[in-house]
């Protein structure tokens, strides 16, 4: 079974314009995020698909191999659509450019044991805090019985009625897809709820397509905004300092 991680990497942001080339102790932030994933063992291969010329350039530069969509792409999972095309493989992954910390072996944690059945997959993770629970970057998620998405939102799921204790969860930038749902979802129109929420994987949710959410233990670092990136500097720098990573 081939698996393949691609990391979708837009220039433009509301929050945050040319994320993925802001710098993290002398490296571009999807140098960091590429690093990371190519540690695992389980990934046949890491690219970097982007709808920019300074970030092919960058990661021309950093031997990242990188493959240009086009700007036209509205999601992530187009992109990676796009960039499968050209990419044989049998599982696909997509990685956030905007965890340059995550944990390849919690990434492996996404790829099923087989491709035989397997549709799509997501990783998901408690939260701990209450900021991060009506935080709406943080998209909320509530499963069936078997593990399947019922819903996500950027509002705080469920609501409880009464005091009861239980917890929140969230979904995570880490995703496994057959090539059956990237084509799926390039070729199914937005539901209402994905209109509303914009959260792409509404759209297997609403249209009856099951994605399977993996609970693993993550307490992840992601970068929304230029604060964000001072913090997560700063925690980086703490880690060369200390030896736990090189550059």
């Amino acid at each position: 079974m081939r698996t393949i991680a691609i990391i979708p990497a837009r220039y433009g942001s509301s929050r945050f314009q040319g994320k993925p080339l802001a710098d993290l102790c002398g490296k571009p932030m999807v140098w960091w995020v590429y690093n990371q994933v190519s540690q695992s063992k389980k990934i046949d291969a890491v690219y970097v698909a982007t709808d920019h010329a300074a970030i092919q350039q960058a990661c021309t530069e950093l031997h990242i191999p990188c493959l240009m969509t086009s700007p036209a792409n509205r999601t992530s999972t187009e992109r990676i659509y796009e960039a499968a095309q050209s990419l044989p493989a049998d599982i696909y992954l997509c990685i956030n450019g905007d965890e340059p910390l995550i944990d390849p072996n919690i990434v492996e944690q996404v790829i099923p044991n087989r491709k035989e059945g397997f549709f799509a997959a997501n990783l998901m993770t408690k939260i701990h805090s209450p900021v991060e629970v009506v935080d709406e970057t943080n998209i909320k998620v509530v499963t069936d019985e078997a593990d399947n998405a019922l819903f996500l939102s950027r509002s705080p799921i469920p609501h409880p009625k009464a005091s009861v204790h239980f917890d929140y969860y969230k979904h995570l930038g880490v995703l496994a897809y057959s090539m059956e749902a990237l084509r799926f979802f390039a070729e199914t129109p937005k539901g209402a709820l994905e209109k509303i929420e914009d959260i792409n994987e509404l759209r297997f949710v609403e249209h009856g397509r099951k994605l399977r959410m993996i609970e693993v233990d993550a307490h992840t670092l992601s970068v929304d905004t230029p604060k964000d990136l001072d913090y997560v500097r700063g925690v980086l720098q703490e880690k060369l300092e200390r030896g736990e990573i090189k550059l």
